[in-house]
């Protein structure tokens, strides 16, 4: 009995304390995000930028194990001889490669022994719609990766390309460059007719727009660039938008969780990266519509800009992983599969892992069902 009236007078102490912390949370995640946020913890440092565009550098770390997810890592005490980098895509911010302090891609790899750079593409603005898909992988990227052979002292680098970085990482390796040894492409896209339920409204767009081609002689580009841009708000909707459900669910379980600072800290964490994407510059997004929705030409192993110049996927002799999420709608297997059928290099495989498009490069899966596995593919290249 005594038990019981101790149990009810400690009711409304718990009550009391647990609307306190709701009241302290929700103040927080939605009046002072930023005091939550725990991305891009891992020290980096930038040895090359020019306009908007860096490329950071991540030193070794000074722990000797790391935790990720809750396991210890051990920090490898000697580098693999050929430096990878990370090649990001367009439109999001670089918490992606950093969201979590024991959660983080760079100081995973990092860990794992690999000189490690990361090729940050920044915020373009209106002066920067002239910018094409070619402009960043047939300009930018041979700059940038000189910059990276200077710094490393080594020639031959490995690319980790994510998405649109993965695009990126195989159209510049087609483009003849002999020292690029491995190409780890996470979700990278191929043939955008074979994407599944958006395949399928690729190849809707794709008649429409060869049928004014063919009548009229009217394509995308005979539009001004600027009428394309795509601004960082779009693509933080159309990104929410593959998983509307839940994108809703992300918030309903927000709110049953307020009392919970961890769970409201992981929530303003993933939300600094999917609330603040980044804009596409209008000439990127002619190139898609045109080269990769309408004409398709990655499907044929053609690169994606105005003046090809015969150059194809066949160059690429680089060994070649790609990892394909089982759940992502963005990028489907069948997409990504086209990447590997027109390249010349024999060491090639596709790993299909559990995984979303976002989930399969930092999800809370990732650290068991992907990173492992594409660190060892990488460190068995990259002697």
């Amino acid at each position: 009995m005594l038990q019981t009236l101790d149990s009810i007078r400690r009711t409304p102490a718990k009550t009391f304390a647990r609307l306190s912390d709701t009241a302290q949370n929700a103040r927080k995640r939605f009046l002072d995000t930023a005091s939550l946020i725990q991305a891009e913890k891992t020290p980096f440092d930038v040895i090359y930028q020019e306009d908007i565009v860096k490329v950071r550098y991540y030193p070794p770390l000074k722990e000797s194990h790391i935790m990720v997810d809750g396991e210890l890592v051990a920090v490898a005490q000697k580098t693999h001889r050929v430096p990878l980098v990370l090649v990001a895509p367009l439109a999001v911010n670089m918490f992606i490669y950093d969201l979590f302090p024991d959660r983080s891609l760079v100081k995973y790899l990092r860990a794992k022994g690999f000189e490690l750079y990361l090729i940050d593409w920044g915020k373009p603005d209106w002066h920067h719609n002239h910018y094409t898909l070619s402009t960043y992988f047939a300009e930018w990227m041979p700059r940038l990766l000189a910059e990276v052979r200077q710094h490393s002292g080594q020639q031959q680098l490995s690319l980790h390309g994510w998405s649109l970085g993965g695009l990126f990482s195989t159209c510049y390796t087609a483009l003849g460059d002999k020292d690029i040894l491995n190409l780890a492409l996470i979700g990278a896209p191929g043939d955008y007719h074979a994407n599944g339920a958006l395949g399928k409204q690729y190849q809707r767009i794709s008649r429409q727009l060869n049928w004014l081609d063919q009548r009229m002689g009217w394509r995308v580009h005979n539009t001004k660039k600027r009428w394309w841009r795509s601004p960082g708000w779009a693509n933080s909707l159309a990104f929410k938008l593959t998983n509307p459900v839940g994108s809703v669910q992300g918030y309903v379980d927000l709110l049953r969780n307020l009392h919970k600072e961890d769970y409201v800290v992981a929530h303003a964490t993933n939300g600094a990266f999917l609330d603040d994407m980044v804009a596409y510059p209008g000439a990127v997004i002619q190139d898609i519509v045109q080269y990769l929705w309408a004409d398709n030409v990655l499907a044929r192993g053609e690169l994606p800009m105005s003046d090809p110049k015969n150059r194809s996927l066949k160059a690429i002799q680089a060994s070649m992983i790609a990892v394909c999420g089982k759940q992502d709608p963005i990028v489907t297997r069948d997409c990504t599969a086209a990447l590997l059928q027109h390249v010349s290099g024999t060491d090639k495989q596709m790993q299909d892992v559990v995984g979303g498009h976002m989930g399969i490069l930092s999800g809370s899966k990732a650290p068991a069902h992907v990173w492992p596995m594409v660190a060892d593919w990488l460190a068995a290249r990259s002697a």
